[in-house]
């Protein structure tokens, strides 16, 4: 049944699942992110420190040390930025969410009080039928 309120239900409807999609986006670019961390402290992890050797591959493991220790800083702050975006794509759901809410209560609200002047209608023409079968008996 439509009502005043359908469309507004259904633009509500598309932009809440807009949201639910972006919200599944950014959740995928967080574990993403989180997988690179963790595999930058595995590669970390497996750099070995040279224990004898020339000062040329002392000074190169010391370079690698600090590359990797900077493509970490790196992923912390895209952790933190993905955690970001998933907090802000959330809240965008969650009032997306409120407000089709709302439109869709409004219709649903709208449509009992159609029903319900049906049915009065409904019930004032049986009782005129009723009502003029009952005259047609009586004069006859």
């Amino acid at each position: 049944m439509k009502t005043k309120y359908s469309p507004l239900v259904k633009l509500k409807k598309s932009t809440m699942d807009k949201s639910e999609t972006l919200v599944q986006r950014m959740n995928t670019d967080l574990n993403s992110a989180a997988t690179a961390l963790k595999l930058s402290y595995g590669s970390l992890d497996e750099i070995e420190t040279p224990q004898s050797g020339s000062i040329h591959e002392l000074l190169a493991s010391r370079s690698l040390f600090h590359s990797q220790r900077a493509l970490i800083d790196k992923n912390k702050q895209w952790v933190s930025y993905a955690k970001g975006q998933v907090d802000a794509a959330k809240q965008q759901l969650k009032v997306d969410m409120i407000e089709y809410e709302k439109f869709n209560y409004l219709e649903f609200e709208e449509i009992k009080k159609i029903l319900k002047e049906r049915k009065i209608k409904e019930a004032k023409d049986l009782d005129e039928i009723a009502l003029m079968t009952h005259n047609i008996k009586v004069k006859k």
